[in-house]
Order: C-alpha cells, then structure tokens, then sequence
C-alpha cells in the first residue's frame, strides 16, 4: 500500500513544508479515505459526535466561552453544569444546531450563499440576541487587536454579494482548502454581523471544506494566537499562506482521526 507523504507535527512543524506539498499530502490522505468508504454507520456516527463535540468546544473556546470539553459535552446532553453562565450553555447548543444545518446544506449541494450564511448565524445567535440572529449589523465596528478595520455597514449587502460571486466564480479555481481559508478571511474582513462572526466564519469554512468532500477542521483554542496573527496578516496583505496552512493542519489532523479509526490502528502524519 503507497505511504502517506510523512509530514511532520504540528503548525510550526508543518511552516517547513512547502505549501503545494502539504496540500498534495492532504489529497493522498483524502483518497486514501475516499478508498475506505462507505463507512459503517456506526463508524460514521461515532465520528460525527466526536467531531461535532471538539468543533462546537474549540470554536466557543475561541470567543471566550468557559465551558471544558468535558461540560459541553454535558451541556449537549441536556444537563445544566453549576457555575456556568447561561450564555455559555446557549452557546453551545446553538452551535450544534447550527452545525447540524452545515451538514444538511452539505447534503443538499446547497450554494454558499447570503441567505444560507445568515441562516447559520441565525442559529447561532437565536438564543442569545434574536433580534440581531441572521440579521446584518446597522452600525460601524472595529475589531480589538485588528490591523484591518471592516466596511461600514452601508456596504455590507453589497461585500457579501461580492464574497457568494467571488466564491462561485474566480475561487473555484483554487484548491478546496486555500479556497475555504481565503473565503473564511474574507467573510472575517466583511465582519458582517454585530456578534457572532468568528462561529459564523468557522461554520463557513467547514461548510466549504465539507462541499468539497473533506472533512471539516477544528480550529484549536491552543492554536488562538496563531489563528488571529494569521488573519490579520492576510485581511492586510492580501498572503493568504498561513490562514491555509493553519486551516490544512486542521484538515490533517481530522483526516488522520478518520483513517486512524476506520482501519484500527494509528496512521504515521
């Protein structure tokens, strides 16, 4: 059986790796999966509940929210945990709902479009602010620690048009996984909601990835700093480079998860 390309741990690890040949790696990884399925159905589930379970916790984590892994996972079970603020309890159902909505969109080949992003958003705001969930913000903002400063609200309508063009048009001519991580800065850059972007982004990154047959990536609340350093640096410059390598180590680590489990035993990265 052919050999994964080796590659080795984690982001600082992976920076070495020349970018076509760390994606190529994605794509032996990818049809090495692809080769394996159907997957059982017990299998399938399993690793849709550990998946939905580590995004819904790291992408909370991220925006501040203090559950442990171990509590959402209670929470999405529906027991209430002590000391824990109802906003965070909210945030995390919200999000498994709307991660649930991804995967139906996945299923039906819907488009990545403005009324199924707001639709995602709409989820993950309902609980929270159901008069902002889904509805694009009226005001100017400004993003802490951001070297970008994202358009007034006026043009939002306008942007976002833009972005669904962009996106079924010249962007598909990119790799699936430099095209989901250039489509989720450009969605950050927009910032197109009063509260609830990053989840929204992260929602619309998978979506993209999971399209494209991949499976989604989780961005790490451990890999925080290099995620903000990482958008700043390509909504300023316009080098998307280590947005997509944050995004494909996120890629790897999901696909290694897959084919570590379907067939027994650990795969080499």
């Amino acid at each position: 059986m052919k050999r994964f390309t080796d590659l080795p741990d984690g982001i600082d690890g992976l920076a070495v790796v020349e970018l076509p040949n760390l994606l190529r790696a994605i794509d032996e990884r990818k049809a090495a999966l692809d080769a394996l399925r159907p997957l059982s159905s017990a299998t399938a589930a399993s690793l849709r509940a550990a998946l939905s379970l580590e995004w819904t916790y790291h992408s909370n984590a991220i925006e501040g929210n203090t559950l442990t892994l171990r509590e959402t996972r209670v929470v999405l079970e529906g027991i209430t945990v002590g000391g824990k603020s109802l906003r965070d309890h909210l945030e995390a159902v919200n999000h498994r709902d709307a991660i649930l909505l991804v995967e139906d969109l996945v299923a039906r080949s819907a488009e990545i479009d403005e009324l199924n992003i707001r639709g995602m958003h709409q989820l993950v705001l309902r609980t929270i602010d159901p008069v902002e969930a889904g509805r694009y913000r009226r005001e100017n903002v400004l993003i802490a620690g951001a070297s970008f400063q994202p358009p007034s609200h006026i043009l939002i309508p306008e942007r976002m048009q833009d972005l669904a063009t962009w996106h079924q048009t010249d962007a598909q001519h990119l790799h699936p996984i430099a095209r989901a991580a250039e489509l989720h800065t450009r969605f950050v850059e927009i910032h197109p909601f009063v509260d609830g972007n990053g989840r929204t982004g992260r929602l619309l990154l998978n979506l993209d990835l999971m399209r494209a047959g991949f499976p989604p990536a989780v961005i790490r609340k451990e890999d925080r700093a290099a995620y903000y350093d990482a958008l700043d640096k390509a909504c300023t410059t316009r080098d998307y480079e280590d947005i997509t390598r944050l995004v494909a180590d996120g890629v790897i680590r999901t696909l290694d998860l897959y084919l570590e489990t379907v067939r027994g035993r650990s795969q080499r990265r």
